[in-house]
């Protein structure tokens, strides 16, 4: 068995990579370790690690683009799985396990842990495994790389700008098409869409509390084109997976097919597990290929799962 420890250097402080080589060079199997110098780096070394044919463990140590990257890589391998070390900031790929993400820290936790199949979200080729949003949010999330190279703001200051930058002075709808499973929803005027296989996405908003990650269903919300004061005063309840008390403005769906069409020309940006994408046309769908991932003992992918209410 190889354990490969793929690292992104710039997904935090160089002491902080420092102290993970020092916990991986201590474990007591056989590793390799290869840093990552450029975005698609991590897909690539998971891709060869993987059809290399023998039994490959993975380890994505950095952040959700990382961890995005690592699974684009090992999907549909059945002689590979991955797991996650999290060195970024965000890790919101991570809070789907609730209580035992802290363990995912320590290598020595997770060299031998049970493996499990995740479902993912494929978006023309490219796969997500917790959320693809298009629309509002997704703009806030490309944004913040704009925002982000701004001396100061740092990650957390840079999004709170981009938030208000998207919400007060650009426009909350967008014309679209929304077709599910080949029948168009009938309004034509939308905010987002969020596909959701996990359930964290942009920090810690969670859009849709019951979407499970292995049970084989995509579980769509979309947001009618509302006003701002509406969009404000449902979005408490958005973050936290209460869109069901919105029944006017926002309704989930468990289509196995979604395809977002603009209507006015412009570029749709979606977002997948925090990497964007830019077309006039989006198809989504649930992966035909698996991820196999392992993790700590007693880990699950839906510790915070949260039934809708009856």
């Amino acid at each position: 068995m190889k354990h490969i420890f793929i690292i992104n250097p710039s997904a935090g402080k160089k002491r902080s990579t420092r102290a993970l080589v020092d916990s991986i060079q201590a474990l007591d199997v056989p590793y390799e370790i290869a840093f990552t110098e450029k975005t698609g780096d991590a897909r690539r070394i998971a891709r060869a690690a993987a059809e290399g044919g023998g039994a490959v463990r993975i380890y994505a140590c950095g952040g959700d683009g990382t961890v995005n990257e690592t699974a684009n890589g090992i999907a549909g391998f059945e002689n590979a799985a991955m797991t996650c070390i999290p060195v970024g900031t965000g890790n919101d790929f991570l809070k789907n396990f609730g209580g035992t993400a802290a363990l995912f820290a320590d290598p020595e936790n997770l060299w031998d842990g049970p493996a499990f199949p995740l479902d993912a979200i494929d978006c023309s080729g490219r796969l997500a495994l917790t959320v693809a949003c298009s629309g509002f949010d997704a703009q806030v999330a490309d944004d913040v790389h704009t925002y982000g190279k701004i001396p100061l703001l740092g990650g957390q200051g840079s999004y709170i700008v981009s938030l208000g930058v998207n919400f007060l002075l650009r426009g909350l709808r967008h014309s679209w098409t929304v077709i599910l499973d080949g029948k168009p929803l009938p309004e034509s005027s939308f905010v987002l869409a969020a596909v959701c296989n996990g359930r964290y996405y942009g920090g810690g908003f969670m859009p849709v509390a019951e979407a499970k990650m292995d049970d084989g269903v995509l579980n769509t919300l979309v947001v009618r084109g509302v006003s701002r004061a509406t969009f404000l005063r449902l979005g408490g309840d958005y973050s936290a997976g209460r869109y069901y008390k919105f029944p006017e403005a926002a309704r989930c769906y468990t289509a196995k097919e979604i395809v977002i069409r603009s209507g006015d020309g412009k570029d749709i940006v979606t977002c997948l597990d925090g990497e964007c994408a830019y077309s006039r046309e989006v198809t989504l769908r649930l992966s035909e290929k698996k991820v196999n991932f392992f993790g700590p003992a007693g880990c699950s992918p839906n510790a915070t799962c949260v039934p809708l209410p009856t």
